[in-house]
């Protein structure tokens, strides 16, 4: 109860009174209305539950409350003095809301005075509902609302609340001493959030830091919320969002005999087990389950106490929203700053890469980037065909044919592709790169694929060593061929025997031909090809390494227009001793 010190004992008393009549009906048990006595205020303000099911708003503390669709809620509480200060906050979360603050003026006399004893409880009721009230103040809407007065008169005073949208949470905040309470973040004299920079997948936001912590030194936090539908006005707004689900559905009907203890889902925190006593309800008994609502595309980010955040992972030329909240840490009580809005850019357009007829392209792809390629063919066709050379890891391949997709694949190493044409027919070739690391690649396309430009491979590419062959100065290997006729040189380079993984793989660019190689490291060169698949194996003894040894072998094959393709390196080691 929002009470002062006073020396109107008799007034007070029918105060007292006409106030525990009013909400007797409302409440099943007996309990104690809230004073500003401090001791008393902190142990009620601990036991949160004590105003879940009371309609008596208590002096300096933040009440979290529920209303149902066309519902009216009345909230009361008694100021004691004339001439006191009074500040009234109303926190809609995610429904606008009706509301009117009044005042009822109670007779300054009781007509038991002269004996000395108060007038009987029912006299007293009937004499505040025959009271008239004045207005003070009403609102409609969904933004958060306040009823500041520094001088207020002595009465019963009745905030009335009504959702005629939906079923919505709200917040109520009443206090006696605004001056010393404070417990809402101050906002500076610029309250907004501005954009400082915009890229493709990022936004730069930068705010004036609250008063309440520059200058009084609380405890402050920030919190960004972002979303692409509309800027919120109170962080209330914000938690209903993210939490929606299907307790709104499982509501209880208005009229019920319910206890607010039974609804931790819908908001109401409960630190004891009072509700278990009077509990109805059991959310695994319920008659109807709903599916849950999808989740809405909203993100918050508490970031401490800094002013400059770039909010990153965003999706290109996307219009956000961005709204940022001051937080007293200690009371968990959130101030709205004034949000804003920002369009990411786009994807800068891609260069498109003309293909010739028969010529190899080298084409190098970002991580996670992509490249677009076009091929139109100068004369009528029947077939066209893509070789692809993916150097390092596998790649993604669309292929469209006039805008239609005729091909999607992932592919690795030499892919040979043949589709068949159609006059004056227009290729668009778009290739999207690996998550891991850049890709790079070659790419041919050709109306005329008589001659392969790249050589065949077969489907295993490793190569094979025999370790019962291994001596101190030689190695024994082994690898596949195909049914056509190809060149294959094989090379050597001696390494350290820390030699690991990860410098193995930066060797495994396979687009990387011979031709790179030192004249000292090759070992030979040799033509090999079997019509029996089965039989398209070949050996190689190189000799001349030296004892305890770690060499790296790697075998190329070239094709009839000079491309080679290089097989997985293998790593061998001669014999310390023999």
């Amino acid at each position: 109860m929002l009470s002062g010190e006073g020396d109107q004992a008799p007034r007070m008393h029918l105060l007292h009174c006409s106030l525990l009549f009013l909400l007797l009906p409302l409440s099943s048990r007996t309990q104690k209305l809230p004073t500003r006595d401090e001791e008393l205020f902190q142990m009620q303000i601990r036991d949160k539950t004590f105003f879940h099911d009371s309609s008596v708003i208590p002096d300096g503390a933040e009440i979290n409350s529920y209303l149902f669709r066309d519902t009216p809620k009345r909230y009361f509480f008694v100021v004691e003095e004339d001439n006191t200060p009074l500040a009234v906050t109303v926190t809609p979360c995610d429904a606008p809301l009706e509301w009117k603050l009044s005042l009822q003026e109670l007779p300054e006399e009781a007509s038991g005075e002269s004996s000395g004893e108060p007038e009987p409880l029912e006299q007293q009721k009937q004499q505040i509902i025959n009271e008239e009230s004045t207005e003070l103040f009403s609102y409609k809407g969904n933004d958060v609302e306040y009823f500041v007065s520094s001088s207020s008169p002595s009465g019963l005073y009745q905030l009335e609340l009504l959702s005629t949208e939906k079923d919505t949470h709200f917040k109520v905040y009443a206090t006696t001493t605004p001056e010393s309470d404070q417990p809402y973040p101050e906002l500076p004299y610029d309250p907004r959030v501005d954009v400082t920079s915009l890229g493709r997948t990022t936004v730069t936001l930068a705010w004036k830091p609250s008063p309440t912590a520059s200058l009084l030194k609380q405890p402050i936090q920030y919190c960004i919320v972002i979303n692409k539908e509309h800027n919120f006005k109170s962080l209330c707004a914000v938690e209903a969002k993210l939490n929606s689900d299907d307790a709104f559905m499982m509501a209880p009907k208005p009229g019920l005999d319910f206890s607010p203890f039974d609804f931790a889902h819908f908001g109401f925190p409960s630190e004891n087990n009072s509700g278990k006593e009077r509990s109805f309800i059991k959310s695994s008994k319920l008659g109807r389950h709903f599916p849950p609502k999808p989740r809405v595309d909203l993100q918050k980010i508490c970031i401490g106490n800094k002013n400059i955040f770039t909010v990153s992972d965003l999706k290109p030329d996307t219009q956000y929203y961005f709204d940022m909240f001051a937080v007293n840490i200690d009371t968990n009580m959130s101030t709205a700053y004034v949000g804003t809005f920002a369009r990411t850019k786009e994807e800068a357009k891609q260069k498109t890469v003309e293909l010739k007829d028969g010529k190899v392209t080298d084409v190098f792809i970002k991580r996670k980037g992509a490249k677009f390629l076009r091929f139109a063919p100068v004369s009528s066709h029947q077939k066209v065909t893509f070789f692809v050379h993916s150097c390092l890891d596998a790649v993604q391949i669309q292929i469209r044919r006039d805008g239609k997709l005729i091909l999607s694949q992932n592919i690795e190493g030499v892919r040979q592709f043949q589709l068949r044409g159609k006059p004056k027919a227009k290729y668009l070739i778009r290739l999207k790169g690996s998550k891991k690391g850049a890709s790079m690649l070659k790419i041919l396309a050709t109306t005329r694929p008589n001659k392969q430009s790249f050589p065949s491979l077969p489907e295993d590419t490793r190569i094979k060593a025999f370790d019962k062959l291994r001596t101190c100065s030689s190695v024994t290997v082994a690898w596949l061929g195909t049914q056509e006729r190809n060149k294959f040189c094989i090379y050597r380079k001696e390494v350290d025997d820390n030699y690991n993984e990860e410098q193995k793989k930066r060797q495994q660019n396979q687009c990387l031909g011979p031709d790179t190689r030192k004249k000292s490291e090759k070992v030979l060169c040799k033509y090999f090809h079997s019509q029996n698949i089965q039989k398209a194996v070949t050996t190689e003894t190189i000799k001349g390494l030296q004892p305890g040894k770690s060499y790296l072998l790697d075998v190329y094959v070239i094709g009839h227009g000079g491309h080679s393709v290089k097989y997985q390196s293998k790593l061998v080691k001669t014999r310390k001793f023999c």
